[in-house]
């Protein structure tokens, strides 16, 4: 087994988050930022949100993402700590960048794209402390659901150039790929060929929709 193998990364999913920072390192709701009102609605803006993923291999990384996804972050009763989050994700959507190792990775060894052709994340937990944020929520993959926490930074919320409010924020994560099925691997010189740990950034910008 080559590099091509080595994207086996997996949960590259997540989106997801909500959350509000506080001057005073405590967790806000979003009135005290002036942020948006009850059931608020937010749609990731695509050409400005990303997620990435990496995995080990052998001695080196591999990086990839999913260009085919789509989010819809809702919140409620003015409180960031009740949104929720919807995530559906392309699974043939992968891309690492090599067209043999993509092949093997949306192969029955991996993602097995055509079986599962989408991946979810249900976020409900979200707390913001400073200008760091967390969210905790459900990722499923090839029909395996697991919990999952992703940690980073809130941008803040902000108004663009034809008056939309957007809201930003950057999180990190860690999944272990065996927990949803993806379990292939090669030994090499006694050596797993692929880290089971995959590191997965998801870099969101979301514009307001009601």
């Amino acid at each position: 087994m080559t590099a091509r193998m080595a994207g086996t990364m997996a949960g590259a999913v997540l989106v997801g988050l909500l959350a509000a920072p506080s001057a005073q390192a405590q967790t806000v709701s979003s009135a005290a930022i002036g942020g948006p009102a009850a059931d608020t609605k937010w749609v990731v803006d695509m050409v400005h949100s990303q997620v990435d993923f990496r995995v080990r291999h052998l001695v080196g990384r591999v990086r990839g993402n999913f260009s085919r996804w789509y989010a819809v972050l809702t919140t409620k009763d003015g409180d960031w700590k009740l949104g929720t989050v919807n995530v559906s994700v392309q699974t043939s959507s992968l891309t690492t960048g090599n067209e043999h190792r993509d092949a093997d990775l949306r192969s029955d060894r991996f993602f097995a794209v055509h079986r599962y052709p989408k991946m979810t994340f249900e976020g409900s937990g979200f707390a913001a402390t400073d200008s760091t944020v967390d969210l905790s929520g459900m990722l499923t993959i090839k029909g395996h659901s697991r919990p999952v926490v992703l940690s980073g930074m809130y941008r803040g919320i902000a108004k663009d150039s034809e008056g939309h409010e957007r809201i930003a924020f950057e999180v990190t994560g860690r999944v272990d790929r065996r927990d949803f099925g993806i379990d292939y691997n090669e030994t090499v010189a006694g050596t797993d060929l692929i880290g089971n740990e995959v590191e997965i950034t998801v870099a969101i910008e979301a514009v307001r929709v009601n």
